[in-house]
């Protein structure tokens, strides 16, 4: 025979069980934890992103590096070229010029050799002409002639003292007294300093 529920028995079977302290919260609350795993992929797609843009940024600047320093390169070479091709055309009109100068002394000397009536003083003539010719040609390619006068000051940033000589006045110490050989200098460079003989007071 089935006992019958008292009335706190048939009262709990009809609201069902009691709800568990430990259930799940409602549906659609993710809870504080579920919300981090979200916010490190987010993290971790910007850098990502910032790491990709500055990657490309960079090859961007190396390829412009690149290119700039190989057409830096080839301009060099190319001046370098130019410059060379230059200088070989003015050594070249120089070397042109004095060719002219030594032609006329060739003549000069053939002139002597074929006619045993040319005068001596002829000869020298000519020679003198040639000479000048060439003091023109290196005048005019800008190379200065040292050439000091008797009684000027010992420069020895364009002379060679190579003689001493015995002066009785102070005031002649340390002055030219004759010019041994002339000395040039081409565009501020000196060739040759002019080899002189220098008074000396004792």
């Amino acid at each position: 025979m089935k006992k019958a529920n008292s009335p706190a028995e048939e009262a709990a079977t009809e609201t069902g069980p009691a709800p568990s302290e430990e259930s799940s919260p409602p549906a659609g609350d993710p809870g504080p934890a579920s919300s981090e795993p979200q916010m490190e992929t987010d993290i971790e797609a910007d850098l990502s992103g910032q790491l990709h843009g500055l990657r490309s940024e960079f090859e961007a600047l190396n390829d412009r590096h690149l290119r700039l320093a190989a057409e830096f390169s080839n301009y060099r070479r190319r001046a370098e070229g130019e410059m060379n091709q230059a200088r070989g055309r003015a050594q070249t009109e120089l070397l042109r010029r004095f060719l002219d100068a030594l032609d006329d002394l060739e003549r000069v000397s053939a002139l002597e050799l074929a006619d045993e009536a040319v005068s001596v003083t002829s000869v020298v003539e000519g020679i003198d002409l040639v000479g000048r010719k060439f003091a023109r040609v290196l005048e005019e390619a800008g190379v200065e002639v040292i050439d000091p006068e008797t009684g000027e000051s010992f420069d020895p940033a364009g002379m060679e003292a190579v003689m001493r000589v015995p002066s009785k006045s102070p005031d002649d110490d340390d002055t030219i007294d004759q010019v041994l050989q002339k000395g040039y200098r081409f565009r501020n460079h000196l060739v040759r300093p002019a080899r002189v003989s220098v008074r000396k007071h004792e």
